[in-house]
């Protein structure tokens, strides 16, 4: 899998759709959609510096309180797409995330959206400031619009 980019729009990763993540119909299973978003999330996290050992030593970690994914266009084994993850932070507890599954063409595969949190660990609460909570832990926010 190649490595992530940041254009100046939103984080992008690439991923190429695999055979075992097909279903019968020879279409990218609906659960995979949610797992390539997952990934971009986490490869956003990756680029702004904030690795799960420095989640966990803040005793922190985002969470996903709500999704919604809009299928547009079927995918099959070997297509190439980009995941995109852009923020709207907001304040307080929660933030939006919007990502798109686009070919390498630029059609629209899929959306996804959804919203977030940052839980405290201990507390099993969220934070009151998810926003601030990564900023904190960041190296390179502007990766995450946290610049």
């Amino acid at each position: 899998m190649a490595q992530p980019q940041e254009t100046g729009g939103p984080f992008t990763v690439p991923v190429t759709v695999r055979g075992y993540e097909t279903d019968v119909q020879g279409h990218l299973n609906q659960a995979v959609y949610l797992q390539y978003a997952e990934h971009a999330r986490w490869s956003v996290l990756h680029a702004a510096g904030i690795e799960q050992q420095h989640l966990l030593a803040e005793r922190v970690g985002p969470v996903v309180l709500e999704q919604t994914v809009r299928y547009r266009r079927e995918l099959r084994a070997g297509d190439e797409v980009t995941v995109s993850c852009a923020f709207d932070w907001g304040e307080g507890k929660v933030f939006h995330v919007h990502q798109e599954i686009r070919t390498t063409d630029g059609t629209l595969a899929a959306e996804v959206t959804g919203v977030g949190g940052v839980i405290d660990l201990d507390a099993r609460r969220l934070v009151p400031d998810a926003r601030a909570a990564l900023r904190k832990l960041a190296t390179a926010p502007e990766a995450m619009g946290l610049g």
